[in-house]
């Protein structure tokens, strides 16, 4: 067995429900699957002391999780006042609506088209709810409607699918673009060296305790994949299909056309710097 402490990030043993920093409480989404590891995280944020809260990310259409969340903060004592996205992929937002029309909350992202209600998201907004801070990141990359919710009371990061809490994300090409991404990691090195973030709260996955070791193993993991497919395509292997093949040889096959978008962003990289 692998200590946890040596994994990237440091990932949080235990339950993935329940509280996880003193404002942020998750409830797992029951959807499993090789891409959504245990399920989509769906996180309450709250101020200890206040009957308000936020919830990022509903999740799927899925009734019975939808009610889940609004119980779970019931029982706190809290009313849910306003529903986040971190980007538009069905396993975060398709529940949103639902959750909205539940909960009677507006609907806010950086895609209008996944807003309920006026106002939308931005780079340097700063979200504010009964006492609650949150301060919207641009993370584009993984989608180019990413966003990240830095959390500095706690001093946590909420990620959505930028940084899990194992394994590595896809660049969802061509929607999702490697530059992006590279930047967005490079954004969220900075919070946590200048401002102090040690938490990542993923949108699948266990929390991360050492959120610049999890940013620092992304950016290491991408040059080394980068390297690795410009290898693979001086070698002779020119179509997405047959860099995965190479490339991606020790990865079980169900992630195989996954891995292919992240290939596809890697080849367009590599072709706008030059290198191919």
């Amino acid at each position: 067995m692998t200590d946890a402490h040596a994994l990237p990030g440091q990932p949080r043993g235990g339950a993935l429900s329940g509280p996880a920093t003193a404002r942020a409480v998750n409830v797992l989404a029951p959807n499993p699957s090789a891409m959504t590891l245990d399920g989509t995280n769906t996180w309450i944020l709250s101020e200890p002391d206040s009957g308000l809260a936020v919830v990022v990310d509903p999740g799927p259409l899925d009734d019975g999780h939808l009610r889940h969340v609004i119980g779970t903060a019931e029982q706190a004592g809290k009313r849910i006042a306003l529903t986040l996205l971190t980007h538009g992929h069905p396993d975060h937002a398709e529940g949103a609506a639902r959750f909205a029309e539940l909960t009677g909350t507006k609907v806010r992202a950086l895609d209008p088209a996944l807003r309920l209600g006026d106002e939308g998201l931005a780079a340097g907004d700063v979200v504010t709810v009964g006492g609650l801070e949150l301060r919207v990141v641009p993370a584009p990359g993984h989608t180019s409607d990413s966003l990240c919710f830095h959390l500095p009371a706690d001093r946590a990061v909420l990620t959505g699918d930028t940084v899990l809490g194992r394994g590595t994300t896809v660049v969802a090409h061509p929607d999702g673009r490697l530059g992006d991404y590279l930047d967005t990691l490079r954004r969220l090195r900075s919070l946590t060296v200048d401002d102090g973030v040690h938490t990542v709260l993923p949108g699948h996955g266990p929390v991360l305790e050492d959120a610049q070791g999890a940013v620092e193993y992304y950016l290491a993991h991408r040059a080394h994949r980068l390297a690795q497919v410009e290898t693979a395509v001086e070698d002779g292997h020119r179509t997405p299909a047959e860099v995965v093949a190479r490339v991606y040889a020790d990865v079980d096959r169900s992630l195989w056309p996954a891995a292919e978008l992240s290939v596809r962003a890697q080849l367009e990289y590599l072709e706008e710097h030059g290198i191919l």
